[in-house]
């Protein structure tokens, strides 16, 4: 369990980082879909893996995070469906 516990919380970070390299580089908006779910389930990830290895700073750190990446998703989400709602007649 800690060798899944361990690869999932590296993937976790590996996701993290890689959209924040590329919101860095402007090839991804850092308002974007793509970079939001990025960082969900970055955050989901090591949310696990910090509270497996009892690192509670880092783990309540995470559940922020994901909870901020959870609403950007939703509103993101909800601002697609209006527009879809909207064309409609």
């Amino acid at each position: 369990m800690s060798v899944l516990v361990n690869l999932l919380g590296w993937a976790g970070a590996a996701a993290m980082l890689y959209g924040y390299a590329m919101v860095s580089a402007s090839r991804m908006a850092g308002d974007g879909m793509t970079y939001q779910a990025i960082n969900l389930v970055g955050a989901a990830a090591l949310m696990v893996n910090t509270a497996y290895h009892a690192a509670w700073p880092s783990a309540v750190l995470n559940v922020v995070w994901g909870a901020v990446g959870l609403a950007s998703v939703t509103r993101l989400l909800s601002a697609r469906l209006g527009e879809k709602g909207a064309r409609i007649p």
